[in-house]
């Protein structure tokens, strides 16, 4: 397991050591806020691969005003997670240059901030707030559409406003959060165990990643050392999960520019998948086969079966990309440059379509997957990110065969840890603590690994989902139940990032943008 440094810093300390971390190559992955008593605290972790480091930046603030100065201007991403903590805390983030409302809708009363201990039930829902202050583009000729949030079929609700000339896309902003769920709030009070079913069901179709995440946490926070073969049969079923999402999306986006011959062979390919999921775990979406301290697996996948799947979608790459339709289409479409998914922080394989070559699965293994280099391209286009998902099939059905070597189906598992005197998970630490950090000799580091000054037990579970990097972050007392679980889904990174390729775009062209980003509205609407 991957120790990480805990700094306690003050507010006016707090910008000086985030900008080092950012200036010395580590991102902003995650900023939560927690009720500890007598105060707000604020939990920002920042992270950095090969070699795997992770960096905690602790700061208290006064419950009664919580205010801390804005990161906004350092990190784009921290001024969406501040927005966030707002919305849902009342944690006031001070010179924030854009501090509109981002979770909560209009029809939220005013000073009712849902995850606070005191919130209470959902009082009388109103319009104190109005309609979202939307940028009005104007000109001649510019125009509104709006869509959304319902939709047809069965895609989940999220608005899209486009500001357009003619067919040409000027502007577009898309509004989520309709179905905000409280899916942290959930997980608080619950067993450790209990938290596991809740975690696989935050997103429907990223089961394994999310479970993976949430159980790689509690074992940190708990200090528990799970075998190899275990972790080793743990990334077999997150590739699994990667290959059937890649050849669902292959297919649908064949099917947004009319090649329905070849969407209908990817759904052939996608339900073999399913077939080999449901062998493997007993559930076509993989689910019970991640278990807390181990692994679940019924049967092995068939190497032969799954060369014959890379076959096909090599064969369905090959055919779409050589249709002068589909290559029309595709090509020049929605760019994304390298230097927008650097400054948006964009993750997964829309960041790897861009040339960035963001992958925790070689900047933070929880597994020695052998030799591993992401799959990229430079274009950032439809077309770059069609060509990452099918060669990262190929890579992924390479990858699960190296690791089947020498592996049996069964259940390995080591949960329960040992307990304490109170009959609870004992808090063992994962790796020391380093002291202060290298250029924050003024910051004061303490706890340990697996813990944080105050005896509350904390751990950072960091895996490649499908979509890109999933984080989850758990706090909980010794024998206690879950305090605090904070949850990143890449769709809260990427979603800013539809906008900025589809300017310049043309309206058609929206569903087979969107698709091409696949991102999640349940796993971005906790």
């Amino acid at each position: 397991m991957t120790g990480r440094l805990i700094v306690h810093v003050s507010t006016d300390e707090l910008a000086a050591r985030a900008g080092e971390l950012l200036a010395g190559g580590y991102r902003l992955a995650l900023a939560a806020a927690h009720e500890d008593p007598g105060a707000m605290r604020l939990v920002y972790l920042f992270t950095a691969g090969t070699p795997d480091r992770r960096t905690e930046l602790h700061v208290r603030l006064d419950p009664h005003e919580p205010v801390v100065p804005s990161l906004a201007a350092l990190s784009y991403p921290a001024g969406r997670f501040e927005r966030e903590m707002h919305d849902l805390y009342g944690v006031v983030p001070s010179g924030h240059p854009l501090p509109r409302r981002l979770v909560r809708h209009h029809h939220w009363p005013r000073g009712w901030y849902p995850m606070r201990a005191d919130a209470g039930p959902p009082p009388a829902f109103g319009d104190p707030e109005g309609p979202f202050p939307f940028v009005t583009v104007e000109g001649p000729g510019v125009y509104e559409i709006p869509v959304g949030p319902v939709h047809a079929g069965l895609i989940e609700p999220g608005h899209f406003r486009f500001s357009v000339v003619g067919e040409t896309i000027l502007k577009l902003k898309a509004r989520l959060w309709f179905v905000h769920r409280g899916v942290e709030k959930l997980f608080a009070g619950r067993a450790l165990a209990d938290g596991l079913p809740l975690a696989e069901r935050i997103s429907g179709d990223t089961s394994v990643g999310h479970a993976l995440a949430y159980c790689l946490a509690v074992e940190e926070a708990t200090g528990l050392a799970v075998g190899t073969q275990a972790q080793r049969m743990r990334a077999v079923l997150l590739e699994l999960e990667r290959l059937y999402n890649h050849v669902t999306d292959l297919g649908a986006l064949c099917n947004d520019v009319a090649h329905g011959i070849l969407h209908a062979q990817a759904g052939r390919v996608r339900e073999r998948l399913l077939r080999i999921n449901d062998e493997v775990t007993g559930h076509r979406l993989l689910r019970g086969g991640v278990t807390l301290g181990g692994v679940a697996l019924r049967a092995l996948p068939d190497p032969a079966a799954l060369r014959a799947v890379a076959a096909d979608v090599a064969e369905i790459s090959e055919l779409a990309l050589g249709h002068t339709v589909v290559a029309d289409r595709f090509t020049g479409t929605a760019v994304l440059t390298a230097t927008a998914a650097r400054d948006l922080g964009v993750l997964g394989y829309a960041a790897r379509a861009s040339g960035v070559a963001a992958d925790a699965r070689r900047d933070h293994p929880f597994t020695d997957l052998g030799p591993f280099e992401p799959v990229t391209c430079d274009a950032g286009d439809v077309t770059a990110r069609f060509q990452v998902r099918a060669r990262e099939v190929a890579a992924s059905a390479e990858l699960i065969i190296r690791l089947l070597g020498g592996m049996s189906p069964g259940e390995e598992r080591a949960w329960p840890p040992h307990t304490t005197a109170a009959g609870g998970p004992s808090e063992v630490a994962s790796g020391t603590e380093l002291g202060t950090a290298s250029g924050m000799a003024s910051g004061t580091a303490s706890g340990t690994a697996s813990g944080t000054a105050s005896g509350v037990a904390s751990g950072v579970g960091v895996v490649e989902g499908w979509r890109g990097t999933i984080i989850h972050r758990v706090e909980f007392a010794p024998g206690g139940a879950l305090a605090r679980v904070k949850i990143v889904d890449p769709s809260f990174f990427n979603w800013p990032a539809l906008p900025v390729a589809l300017s310049g775009a043309i309206v058609p062209d929206f569903p087979l943008v969107n698709k091409s980003f696949n991102l999640s509205y349940a796993g971005n609407d906790l």
